[in-house]
């Protein structure tokens, strides 16, 4: 069974955070779907991740094309057709415990500044937690990833 981590911005700007977390999933051998609410937000998205610099370059694809099922990471509103082992969302979007349980990682991030985003952040700790799956949660309010709570292993 995966767990959800859940990163609550502060310093760093969605895109960076990406960059970083993205990286690591990728080093990790992992496929990598995000999900968000908007394809606004994930055009945008797609084009900071092509603009990255040449050394760290993050191969990924917007769902609804002809090689979805190839593609390391997948950028989508709905469910990913890359066969996912690690799963971010972004924008609130929703994650199911089933798909917890399912991945390696669930990551959630959220923008510590927009009290909305907060509130659904906490809802979605609560229910995930409240079927079972295991939840970290990543501050980076001191200007460095810290963990501040972790629930316990069901």
């Amino acid at each position: 069974m995966g767990e959800a981590y859940f990163y609550h911005l502060t310093q760093s700007p969605l895109d960076m955070a990406l960059r970083i977390l993205l990286g690591k999933s990728l080093q990790a051998g992992w496929r990598i779907a995000i999900r968000g609410r908007t394809e606004a937000t994930l055009d945008r998205l797609d084009l900071a991740l092509w603009s990255v610099p040449p050394d760290s370059f993050l191969p990924h694809g917007r769902a609804g094309g002809d090689h979805d099922a190839a593609q390391p990471v997948l950028l989508t509103t709905g469910t990913a057709g890359n066969d996912p082992t690690c799963l971010v969302t972004i924008e609130g979007a929703q994650v199911d415990p089933a798909e917890v349980g399912a991945m390696e990682r669930v990551m959630v991030l959220f923008d510590g500044f927009d009290e909305g985003a907060v509130q659904v952040a906490r809802e979605q700790w609560k229910t995930l937690t409240a079927a079972g799956c295991a939840a970290k949660y990543w501050s980076e309010a001191s200007g460095r990833w810290e963990m501040k709570a972790e629930s316990p292993r069901a």
